[in-house]
């Protein structure tokens, strides 16, 4: 009798595993539950192992995803193009000027039609405030397909699971105690997009990190993401603060994740004032000096692409703090495990997660 209460404990578990991910979407972690972002990233390292490995987990089989692109990438496409083949499946690269959606085709229309050809749906939408993540959740509205969000205006949910990952990875599954600053940083190159702070802060208080958020006052974020922030760490017994200068943010920090943002008020009409304004703020740069504000053993981390110099000199990037290529590596490990489970037919997600 023990026996069968066993197995079927173990199955209503593996029933649950695929109902929370089969055809779901993936738009901003918030949506998902700290255990089911530990179960993304249990897969994901064991990704990693059989990448590592050259064990073939040939999860999606001739099944193809859609990657729509609003802006560049390097390592998003890449993860996403090289995860979906490791995979077994296919991808096609779209950008939005090459497709009708220049020329006014709805996102509903987008979405019926792309998921009619397909088994998912990944967008990139980033550098306007208050359209990328409404575009994304209207093209679900309508699609038969899960919808990944490859980085919107409000969150980069790959990014920060890869972040997550390599913390965890560096300094093991408890993080609680641990400081981490999310800083913005000067660069000159052009106005970016907020979704990486706003996702780390909403991420990383739930799972044992305090967390400080230091920016300029032009550069606050926008202020529904704060107060997730707040709220996480409220209920995760963590700590979140805000402050406005940098070395404030660095001093005994295990974590600094310093890179540049836009201002919210001007990214959508005017992101060459964001650049304007920054020019004041040239001091704020990741150096050797802050860095010995931070623990000895500090991590340096950043979503890439750095403006060296700028936001970091090469000293640090290049330096026994920096995580940067761990971290990006990861990037497509992450991108398979999110695509495999919510892809996989329910049988292979029953293998992914430990049947």
């Amino acid at each position: 009798m023990a026996e069968a209460q066993q197995v079927s404990r173990k199955r209503c578990d593996l029933e649950t595993k695929k109902a929370l991910f089969k055809g779901r979407d993936y738009i901003t972690t918030q949506e998902y539950s700290e255990a089911e972002i530990e179960i993304l990233l249990d897969v994901a390292g064991d990704l990693k192992r059989k990448f590592k490995g050259r064990v073939p987990h040939r999860y999606l089989p001739d099944q193809t995803i859609f990657l729509m692109f609003f802006d560049k990438s390097t390592r998003t496409r890449n993860s996403f193009e090289a995860g979906i083949t490791q995979l077994g499946g296919h991808a096609h690269f779209l950008t939005a000027d090459a497709m009708q959606i220049s020329h006014g085709e709805s996102a509903k229309d987008t979405g019926i039609i792309l998921s009619s050809y397909g088994h998912a749906i990944a967008i990139r939408h980033d550098l306007i405030p208050g359209e990328g993540n409404a575009y994304m959740r209207e093209v679900a509205r309508w699609a038969d397909a899960p919808v990944i969000n490859m980085q919107c205006d409000i969150d980069h949910p790959c990014q920060t699971l890869a972040d997550l990952m390599t913390i965890r990875e560096k300094l093991g599954r408890n993080l609680r105690g641990r400081k981490l600053a999310v800083s913005w940083a000067y660069a000159p190159s052009y106005a970016k997009p907020l979704s990486v702070p706003q996702g780390l802060i909403m991420l990383m208080p739930r799972f044992g990190l305090d967390v400080v958020l230091a920016a300029p006052p032009e550069y606050a974020l926008m202020p529904q993401t704060v107060a997730a922030a707040r709220e996480n760490a409220r209920r995760a017994g963590t700590k979140f603060e805000i402050v406005d200068n940098m070395d404030d943010a660095f001093r005994g920090a295990g974590i600094v994740i310093p890179k540049s943002w836009g201002c919210l008020d001007t990214m959508g009409t005017n992101p060459k004032e964001s650049l304007r304004i920054a020019e004041g703020y040239r001091d704020w740069i990741c150096n050797g000096e802050r860095m010995k504000l931070a623990t000895e053993d500090a991590l340096y981390m950043h979503p890439l692409p750095a403006d060296r110099g700028n936001e970091v000199t090469d000293e640090v990037i290049d330096g026994p703090h920096s995580v940067v290529y761990q971290e990006a590596e990861n990037r497509l490990h992450t991108a398979k495990a999110i695509m495999a489970l919510t892809m996989a037919e329910q049988e292979v997600v029953y293998e992914m997660t430990g049947s």
